[in-house]
């Protein structure tokens, strides 16, 4: 293969289930096709080994490369390999132990380990945990790069002292070197390491043959030698280097300035502004055009107040990345960069509507249908969130667009918390203004990650406003700032504002709106399922059921009163 100043490789993995009944392994690499992507991302080769005696091996073994693969390539330009792989790791690893603990026995669940390579320009990075292994064949030498995480018990027993989702945080094994010309990188399970020797596998690796023989080659002689386990691997070959280190892009890129304020007609990189459509203290949008494909898209830009701040800079980083990994009609869609940056911003679809506050302005008291129809669309959007381990915390009618379809998307990442990332949680700034603390959970604001609790909060919040036009707790909730405020304040009645609400819709509210976290609902579709259903538990002791009840048994003894009042009078006139 020519020299290029670019990196390539020759890289092949392999994987059988040998002796056993399933493989409960996963293998494979990544070779971006792209030259940006590559000089950006690099190369991914990593193997997973589902641990055996889990019920959900062969599940976390794919669940562990499949997201490592994905999310790796989603993370922002401006993170180091180091921090993007420790925190995906760290959020997968997380999203495995919610998966085990969904079974009783202590032997059963989700369980992998997990060793992967990032070959980035001429580094090469590794990330580690458990006993599947990387080596390095250079200059006719053969090194174990990394250790095994298990402990031993005596008597030639040992057991696994560290893999993917065995703990609700994990210790990721981290370290990198630098790549040379013909160097050969091997990941593999222990079906093949476990059963060839050091020589062995260091002699089929210097082989001249392509690495797809190789691998092919050590998987079989693994059988051969009596490997009883899934036998799995990949091995890659440097055939060409850049000829110098690209810089870190982190470092690079949290280097560039902050864009100025952007007047319409300005262009950056390519993007032609149209109109600014938004703007605050903390960052600004722009409805811009690319020069070359005509596309309209917004530009988030972060404001000049924070060019100081390391960690305002981290987060509006973070958020381009949120963005990439949740895949949803519901919320907005990041836009790939298609040259490379001169600021900092990054870029989302253009979504044509109004913010829901405006839409609620002009729509008092919509058709409970109607209604209905949005509060869905809000919970779905939330849910695809959910699902990668991710809570809003800020969601507020300002920060969803509805179009003339009554089609809704979510459209702001910037107070996000991905569960499982190595952050310190930090709540919202209260303002006292409508449409920021206003919706948020009042524990959340106070310092207390409430999770999914609080976005429902904020759903219920919103669904109420929706059907009446106001606050559950009034305008008062704006002015609160410590937890004694908040227990002074008490929820009013949607029937209040709305009369034709009924009861068992109200009291669906009033549960998703507590701010008592063992009252409130505690996940979203059961709320919704309350909403569009009357739960019958809200109908018991229903006041206006019983003050009817007693109406009718009032007017019943009246009229029996009457009645035999009526006979005595008859009798009394025919005896007479």
């Amino acid at each position: 293969m020519p020299k290029t100043n670019q990196l390539q490789v020759d890289i092949a993995s392999h994987s059988i289930q040998g002796l056993k009944d399933n493989n409960e392994d996963a293998v494979g690499f990544l070779v971006p096709e792209e030259l940006t992507v590559l000089e950006g991302k690099g190369i991914v080769l990593a193997v997973a080994d589902g641990v055996s005696s889990a019920e959900g091996g062969k599940e976390a073994s794919h669940t562990a490369i499949t997201r490592f693969f994905s999310d790796y390539y989603q993370t922002p330009e401006t993170w180091s390999v180091k921090h993007a792989g420790q925190k995906i790791l760290s959020s997968i690893n997380l999203t495995l132990f919610k998966r085990s603990h969904e079974f009783t026995s202590e032997e059963k669940g989700y369980l992998t380990t997990f060793t992967a390579l990032v070959l980035k320009s001429r580094i090469a990075h590794f990330f580690h945990a458990g006993d599947s292994r990387a080596y390095l064949f250079r200059g006719g030498e053969l090194k174990q790069l990394t250790r095994d995480h298990v402990a031993s018990i005596g008597s030639g027993r040992s057991f696994l002292a560290r893999a993917m989702g065995m703990d609700n945080s994990i210790q990721i094994d981290y370290s990198q070197f630098t790549l040379e010309a013909d160097d050969i990188i091997l990941v593999s399970s222990d079906g093949i390491h476990d059963f060839l020797s050091f020589e062995t596998i260091a002699k089929i690796m210097s082989a001249e043959q392509s690495c797809q023989a190789r691998i092919e080659t050590l998987v079989q002689s693994a059988l051969d030698n009596g490997s009883d386990d899934n036998i799995s691997g990949s091995i890659c070959q440097i055939t060409s280097l850049p000829n110098e280190s690209l810089n870190d892009y982190n470092s690079k890129l949290t280097r560039l300035p902050f864009p100025p304020p952007l007047d319409k007609g300005i262009t950056l990189d390519g993007y032609k502004v149209l109109e600014e459509l938004f703007a605050s203290s903390r960052s600004q949008l722009y409805l811009v055009e690319d020069i070359d494909t005509g596309e309209q898209m917004v530009m988030k830009t972060p404001s000049i107040n924070f060019e100081e701040d390391t960690g305002y800079i981290d987060r509006f980083i973070q958020e381009e990345w949120i963005g990439k990994r949740i895949n949803s009609d519901y919320v907005v869609n990041i836009i790939k960069q298609q040259r490379p940056r001169t600021c900092l911003y990054y870029l989302m679809e253009y979504v044509h509507g109004v913010s829901l506050d405006k839409w609620m302005q002009k729509n008092h008291f919509p058709k409970p249908k109607i209604a209905i129809a949005i509060v869905e669309q809000i919970a779905m959007g939330l849910s695809d969130f959910h699902k990668m381990e991710t809570i809003h915390q800020d969601l507020k009618p300002a920060n969803i667009i509805v179009n003339d379809e009554l089609k809704l998307k979510i459209v702001d990442f910037g107070s996000v918390f991905v569960a499982g990332l190595a952050e310190v949680f930090i709540p919202l700034e209260h303002e006292g203004v409508l449409g920021t603390a206003t919706y948020s959970d009042p524990k959340y604001l106070l310092g207390k990650n409430t999770g999914i609790q609080g976005d429902l909060y904020a759903l219920a919040t919103i669904t109420y406003e929706i059907f009446t036009g106001k606050l559950p707790y009034g305008d008062k909730i704006e002015e609160c700032q410590t937890a004694f405020e908040y227990d002074r304040l008490r929820y009013i009645s949607a029937t209040v504002a709305n009369p034709i609400i009924p009861i068992w819709f109200d009291r669906t509210l009033a549960r998703g709106v507590s701010f008592d976290l063992e009252q409130r609902y505690d996940n979203i579709p059961e709320f919704i399922q309350d909403l569009k259903k009357p739960n019958p538990t809200y109908l018991l002791d229903d006041p206006k059921v019983t003050k009817n009840k007693s109406q009718v048994l009032f007017w019943q003894l009246l009229s029996g009163f009457w009645i035999l009042m009526l006979i005595l009078v008859v009798a009394l006139f025919t005896q007479g």
